[in-house]
């Protein structure tokens, strides 16, 4: 039987399901929008060509299509929402791009406007940590106190050889510092990281863990490097043929760094969830929910936990 403490499945990790049930009392649903924001990491302001593995949506495959304003991209997602849940309450996910990157007069007319949709009740906001300026920090604690806000930070490794090949176009030290920023305002961080990054090894992956787990963070994505077509990475690969994860090797060392975690950490995401017709490799993520089972299976074998080596 599973005892896991912030569990009631047979998860034996902090499930955001879990998480939002708990402090909501409610089904909670995502509701991913495109406000149409840029990247600094694109457009010259702090590097060239964005992160290798990006593609041209910007992480924003699955939110809103941009010509829709945000009520329409609301709206429409919320149809097929209710669907399947028909009293679920939504939290607003700001997900392409660099959504902190405009001046704040304008950050406060999207993410008021949002406030007003039916059964919202949190915002999250994904961005890079060198694009909150001081103004936005002000506001954002402003608008924590409105609604249930979360900040999303890429980070993705710590390794600094690594981050430089992906052209994150940002150090460590600032990523730390506008985490520390933010929870001094009592702000929520979200950490994303992203395992097989090229030439990574699994010390490497592992490494990044121990470093989250002794920051001030509450949640956690764990993704998989997803290698899409018409990207810089795809170029990478397809002229150096970098090893790729097998499941095995992915399910193990994500089973690795949940042990290392600290077992309040709500883990958002554990596996990525790609384009399928957009994905080069590995062709294994497809299968998602197959990852998610296995992972899981992988867990009660070991009868092993979130923090369980803490």
């Amino acid at each position: 039987m599973n005892t896991f403490k912030y569990s009631n499945t047979n998860k034996r990790y902090h499930t955001l399901d879990y998480f939002y049930k708990n402090k909501f009392h409610s089904k909670i649903s995502k509701i991913s929008l495109n406000a149409g924001f840029s990247c600094p990491n694109i457009d010259g302001t702090v590097g060239y060509g964005g992160c290798i593995y990006c593609s041209k949506s910007g992480s924003g495959e699955f939110g809103g299509k941009i010509e829709d304003s945000l009520e329409e991209q609301f709206n429409n997602i919320k149809k097929v929402m209710d669907k399947k849940w028909k009293d679920a309450k939504y939290i607003a996910y700001f997900q392409a791009r660099t959504n902190t990157y405009a001046k704040t007069e304008k950050l406060k007319s999207i993410y008021e406007k949002v406030l007003t949709f039916d059964n919202v009740v949190g915002i999250n906001i994904a961005t890079r940590p060198d694009s909150i300026s001081d103004d936005c920090l002000e506001y954002l604690e402003e608008l924590n106190k409105k609604t249930f806000l979360t900040i999303e930070l890429g980070l993705q490794t710590i390794n600094k050889k690594t981050s430089i090949l992906i052209n994150r176009c940002h150090t460590l030290e600032c990523f730390e510092k506008m985490v520390k920023k933010l929870r001094k305002k009592n702000i929520n961080v979200i950490v994303h990281i992203i395992n097989g990054l090229p030439y990574e090894n699994k010390e490497d992956m592992i490494n990044t863990i121990k470093y989250l787990n002794n920051l001030d963070i509450q949640g956690i994505k764990i993704h998989m490097l997803s290698i899409i077509k018409d990207t810089p990475l795809e170029k990478l690969y397809k002229k150096e043929k970098f090893h790729i994860l097998t499941k095995e090797e992915y399910i193990n060392i994500v089973i690795e760094q949940l042990e290392l975690l600290r077992p309040e950490i709500v883990i958002h995401r554990i596996t990525g969830d790609p384009d399928p017709n957009k994905l080069i490799e590995p062709t294994w993520l497809i299968k998602k929910f197959c990852v998610l089972n296995d992972i899981d299976k992988e867990m009660a074998k070991r009868n092993t936990y979130q923090g369980a080596k803490l």
